[in-house]
């Protein structure tokens, strides 16, 4: 996972911390510095000596946070040289997750996902997560977006993952309305029916294989984006996929997971296809 010394870089290091416990897996703690501040011989020693104490002071922040909550994860800090998007996704190749606050030191004012966290999430080989603000009091429950596509169902199968780790409730939540000029007016009953048939189709897979996580499916008439985020709110984590159906060949990103990144209420994770 990436930190920064920010306050929501340590919000994103005690969550990623929390994982690694259910998953009983080594966590590293990584920050990314300019290349030129690791050299061994460089023009701006002195400057790069104090680049490098500040780096170290916070994953040692990072760290103490991580050992002080969760004294049972093994945790290692990284130095990173280089630009921290490339960096992070390099350093994540063949890790299980990558975490990431959602706006660190230096955010632009207005912003409300910096420029690395939209990054690593757009180009990681690997799953992320997103960590704006951790829910006061977390329900027990996984929220799924899901659509029907390839993408969704891979994201289907890492919620119900993390919905028998974490012994919650997982509530798989489909958007579905007739779009017009206005906006969306609500749906037949008879085609609603139809596609919380198919929903519940989709799951059984996923329930044979995680016989004992306790499933909710919804249809919710709306528009995908602003039904995820009510549904969400409190929630333990929100699982999208990176791309679903309707999203143009070539993006990196779909446009609701995109819209997500800026507006989840909590931990967000984007599953990579």
């Amino acid at each position: 996972m990436g930190v920064d010394g920010s306050r929501t870089g340590l919000e994103a290091a005690a969550w990623a911390a929390a994982e690694a416990a259910l998953r009983q897996t080594p966590l590293t703690v990584a920050h990314a510095v300019p290349k030129w501040v690791c050299g061994e011989t460089v023009r701006y020693a002195e400057v790069a000596r104090w680049m490098r104490e500040g780096a170290n002071t916070v994953l040692a922040a990072a760290q103490d946070r991580i050992q002080r909550e969760w004294p049972r994860v093994r945790v290692e800090g990284l130095l990173l040289p280089g630009d921290p998007r490339s960096a992070l996704i390099k350093a994540s190749e063949g890790a299980e997750l990558l975490v990431v606050g959602s706006r660190g030191i230096g955010g632009v004012r207005g912003l409300l996902v910096g420029s690395v966290a939209y990054g690593v999430t757009a180009h990681a080989r690997t799953d992320v997560v997103l960590v704006h603000e951790l829910p006061l009091s977390p329900r027990g429950e996984i929220v799924a977006g899901t659509d029907g596509s390839p993408g969704a169902g891979r994201a289907l199968e890492f919620a119900f993952a993390e919905a028998e780790l974490r012994g919650a409730r997982l509530r798989a939540v489909q958007a579905w309305a007739w779009p017009h000029a206005g906006g969306f007016e609500p749906a037949d009953r008879e085609g609603e029916q139809d596609v919380l048939r198919r929903l519940k189709e989709s799951l059984a897979g996923h329930q044979d294989r995680h016989p004992g996580v306790d499933v909710v499916a919804e249809v919710v008439h709306g528009h995908p984006v602003e039904v995820l985020k009510e549904a969400a709110v409190g929630a333990d984590l929100l699982v999208v996929g990176s791309r679903g159906h309707g999203q143009f060949a070539g993006m990196l990103i779909g446009s609701i997971s995109q819209a997500l990144l800026h507006h989840a209420p909590g931990p967000l994770a984007v599953v990579h296809g």
